[in-house]
């Protein structure tokens, strides 16, 4: 079970003097060498841990490789961990309650759970749900598709997720995340409406310095799936170089070293 120093702990990174970074990981490994360069929590990424099981993103993780990606990076972090959930497996608001309490028994302190393409009352009842048996402690970051759907555009756009995140509060979620949403004036517009509770916001390319979003009321900035994407293409240039013949392009290459990694693991 996640201790209550954790919880607390990770409340108040969204309320420091710049937005809280997490650079999220897929599994132990990522999340330990993570956790060695400075991050203060740890993020994990559903494409990444999909990946990792063999299974494509969006839905398909068996329960099982999702609670026990939880439970290892608990085991060899020491800051808070939040483990996206996606749209918490199950159309059923108790079985969605039931997984968050399961990944807290692991030791994680928060979760995301998306509306994705289903209707907003859904995850107001899952939001409910996992309030009534995971109880106050657990962070729920309720995450918004509309922006990174392309549901609606413009003004039309900020109203939406407004409106869907007026609801998502009232349910019992901490936090608001709106994946895709880049212009900074859209982001101070939604953090007004949403306030105190943070926002959080995804990395795209081009998006403004941390600080700069931080002015305009972003609290919380997620890597999502860009670090494992980039670790992917790392091994792709590198394995495509080695069966090409170039073998010392791999033995070459900026790598961490085997003694270091596997120190992590010596705690």
């Amino acid at each position: 079970m996640a201790c209550a120093a954790a919880q607390e702990t990770f409340r108040s990174l969204h309320r420091g003097n710049s937005p809280l970074l997490l650079p999220n990981a897929w599994d132990a490994g990522s999340a330990a060498l993570i956790e060695s360069l400075g991050a203060s929590a740890i993020a994990t990424t559903s494409a990444g841990v999909c990946w990792t099981h063999g299974h494509a993103d969006g839905g398909t993780l068996p329960l099982e490789d999702l609670v026990s990606t939880a439970q290892a990076i608990a085991r060899v972090v020491r800051v808070p961990l939040s483990v996206d959930m996606e749209a918490g497996y199950s159309n059923v608001p108790s079985a969605v309650a039931q997984l968050a309490a399961r990944l807290a028994d692991v030791g994680a302190v928060g979760i995301n759970i998306e509306d994705g393409a289903q209707a907003p009352e859904l995850l107001c009842q899952k939001i409910e749900a996992i309030r009534r048996l995971a109880g106050t402690e657990m962070f729920i970051n309720a995450r918004v598709d509309v922006f990174l759907r392309a549901l609606t555009t413009g003004d039309a756009a900020v109203e939406e997720v407004c409106r869907r995140a007026r609801r998502y509060q009232a349910a019992g979620c901490d936090g608001i995340f709106v994946p895709g949403l880049a212009d900074l004036q859209s982001m101070a517009a939604i953090s007004r409406s949403i306030a105190p509770q943070p926002l959080n916001v995804m990395l795209v390319p081009g998006l403004p310095a941390p600080e700069v979003l931080h002015r305009h009321g972003v609290r919380r900035l997620s890597a999502g799936s860009a670090l494992a994407q980039a670790a992917m293409g790392q091994v792709s240039r590198l394995a495509t170089q080695f069966l090409a013949g170039h073998a010392e392009a791999v033995s070459g290459a900026p790598s961490v070293g085997y003694g270091p990694m596997n120190a992590l693991f010596r705690r």
